[in-house]
């Protein structure tokens, strides 16, 4: 049932977001134990930057915000600055907010 929720409140959301050239989409993706981000531009239908914090250790919100630094600093090397954060349907809270902190204090303006 959760899951049901969750993928409702997603297309509600994704009917106000689209990432543009100017201003691509970072989508987030949470599972039980990993997390997973990429940076997607909805007009050619590519993504840009993609990060997963499978291969990192410490606490699960220690991951999630050094995944939001990690993909901040592949962002500004793709010359990306400014971003539309897609939380994917998740509250914004515990790892969904450690990315988006993370990624703000890597550089990306939302």
């Amino acid at each position: 049932m959760e899951k049901l929720s969750r993928v409702r409140r997603h297309k509600t959301i994704r009917k106000h977001l689209i990432g543009t050239s100017d201003r691509p989409r970072l989508a987030v993706f949470r599972s039980n134990q990993h997390i997973y981000a990429q940076i997607i531009d909805d007009s050619l239908g590519k993504t840009l930057v993609s990060g997963s914090d499978m291969k990192q250790t410490g606490t699960k919100k220690q991951r999630a915000y050094n995944l939001g630094k990690s993909l901040a600093e592949k962002a500004l090397k793709s010359q990306i600055k400014t971003i539309v954060f897609d939380r994917g349907g998740f509250l914004y809270q515990g790892r969904i907010a450690e990315i988006a902190r993370g990624a703000r204090e890597g550089g990306l303006l939302f």
